[in-house]
């Protein structure tokens, strides 16, 4: 029997009970998508996990996505997006700069994510302690504390989401490498409601963030502006928000309708980080 342990925080919680190496039983299995559900962002400490075992439990909760950069892939496994400041002959093993501003994964497709299941196998350490913790956020939360104003600007509204447009933004380092047209065409421009209905629970979901939205449709230009930035400082308050300081064999689901996530690059090489990622289909949003 798994226990669900809570965060405290607005979301987040800790289940232990389980090896996720091992088949999973119906419902154990349903147990930990009930806790994801209700708590937005799940963690499984000490996890031993293969490549084929990350995918395997990955596929228990429906169709895995291929990531468009298939570059920083892990080689032979097409659903393994990696996460890493690792150089190898020269060349990173994966993306460098990932989860810079906040955002969800894939808001920018007309079926964005369902949710992610991130594997911590290296983690940067430095006087004994870890760096390299993530964000949460919750949108659920976030959404219901706006300003019954601010609820009725977005009610009904949509968003334009645009990968390129996150792509290219400035990162503080050196510039990522241009898209090929192929690449480029893949991801057009998508619009989303600004306040989406999550699938399962029913609950009203943000649906903005600072990565990939860039207009609000039907306001002005400079009205459009202010009221996401407005939007982009809310979300990140912290009582929305859930710290997760990793340790490795670390196994981490978050859902990408009700929750957003940024990295805290506080770390460089020599110290090592390396994290794989399967991403989950999900359904136009409603």
């Amino acid at each position: 029997m798994i226990t669900v342990t809570p965060s405290g925080a607005a979301l987040g919680a800790r289940i232990t009970g389980v090896d996720l190496s091992k088949p999973v039983d119906p419902a154990t299995f349903k147990a930990i998508e009930d806790a994801l559900h209700e708590h937005e962002v799940i963690v499984f400490p000490e996890q031993r996990l293969t490549p084929e075992q990350h995918i395997s439990f990955s596929r228990q909760f429906g169709e895995l996505e291929e990531h468009l950069r298939q570059d920083r892939c892990r080689p032979g496994y097409p659903e393994l997006f990696v996460v890493s400041n690792i150089i190898e002959n020269g060349k990173p093993i994966g993306s460098t700069d990932a989860g810079f501003f906040w955002h969800s994964d894939l808001c920018y497709a007309a079926e964005p994510s369902r949710g992610s299941l991130f594997y911590a196998h290296e983690i940067p350490m430095q006087d004994g302690q870890p760096k390299g913790d993530t964000l949460f956020a919750s949108m659920t939360t976030a959404y219901d504390a706006l300003p019954d104003e601010t609820k009725r600007t977005l009610h009904e509204r949509k968003a334009v989401n645009s990968y390129f447009a996150g792509y290219t933004r400035e990162r503080n380092g050196a510039p990522r490498a241009a898209l090929t047209a192929e690449q480029r065409a893949k991801v057009p421009d998508m619009l989303h409601p600004a306040v989406r209905t999550h699938p399962a629970t029913g609950r009203k979901c943000l649906f903005v963030c600072e990565a990939y939205t860039t207009e609000l449709v039907g306001l002005e230009a400079q009205e459009s502006s202010t009221v996401l930035e407005q939007l982009f400082e809310h979300l990140k308050e912290d009582r929305f928000v859930y710290r997760h300081r990793w340790a490795p064999g670390d196994f981490l689901i978050w859902d990408n309708c009700a929750t957003q996530h940024r990295a805290v690059i506080d770390y460089e090489l020599p110290l090592r980080r390396r994290m794989e990622r399967t991403t989950l289909r999900g359904a136009a949003p409603f």
